[in-house]
């Protein structure tokens, strides 16, 4: 009989924690993103936001992942820019919705978030063809990852993309290799060391990525 209660008592304490868990579908999915690092991850991902999207029309952070997820599969695909143009336009597109749910005297903070992941997509449009498209949305790009940095200044993740573009920028164009450094090395104290909500707190990750790469 105990054995049948520890049992029982076990179950309800799964069940208990999967419905916990389930209760709100953009936390779990903001969870599996913290994971994720493949394209097959960004791609399950970024239906998931879509979805959530549809169900709550009027919320920006789905449509903020979403557009994420899109511009993540276009920096993995960089160096094969023909697969790139669907993740490049939908993210686009997701993005510019973010943006139309938010308040842009009230929500300087948020908008920032979504011009940083806006930056992300023009640049993954670059990589398509540099010698075709760089000129025009290294403009986009660069533009959008201005306008976070006037919105908040502090933001990690927009100084994680100036410290990759300087990274990655011919010395010739400006290219940097030790700003690039310094960038990433301030937006990795800026933040937090453990990942928690729904709230954008992605680049730790990806701060540490590309300080392995500069020496």
């Amino acid at each position: 009989m105990r054995t049948i209660m520890i049992t029982l008592l076990a179950l309800v304490m799964a069940y208990t924690t999967v419905s916990a868990q389930s209760a709100d579908p953009l936390q779990d999915a903001v969870t599996r993103l913290d994971k994720a690092a493949s394209v097959k991850d960004y791609e399950a991902l970024e239906k998931t936001f879509s979805g959530i999207a549809v169900s709550q029309k009027t919320a920006w952070l789905p449509y903020y992942y979403a557009a994420f997820c899109n511009a993540k599969i276009g920096f993995l695909y960089q160096d094969d820019g023909e697969r790139i143009e669907p993740y490049s336009k939908s993210g686009e597109e997701q993005a510019k919705q973010a943006i139309s749910l938010l308040n842009a005297d009230k929500q300087k903070k948020e908008l920032a978030e979504v011009n940083t992941v806006l930056s992300m997509v023009y640049r993954t449009r670059v990589f398509i063809n540099p010698m075709t498209y760089g000129r025009q949305y290294g403009s986009l790009s660069q533009k959008h990852l201005e306008q976070a940095k006037q919105l908040d200044p502090q933001n990690p993740r927009a100084l994680y993309v100036e410290a990759w573009v300087k990274y990655y920028t011919p010395k010739l164009w400006g290219g940097d290799k030790q700003r690039a450094k310094q960038l990433a090395e301030e937006s990795l104290a800026k933040l937090p060391g453990t990942a928690a909500g729904v709230e954008p707190h992605w680049g730790r990750k990806e701060d540490q990525e590309l300080l392995a790469k500069i020496k």
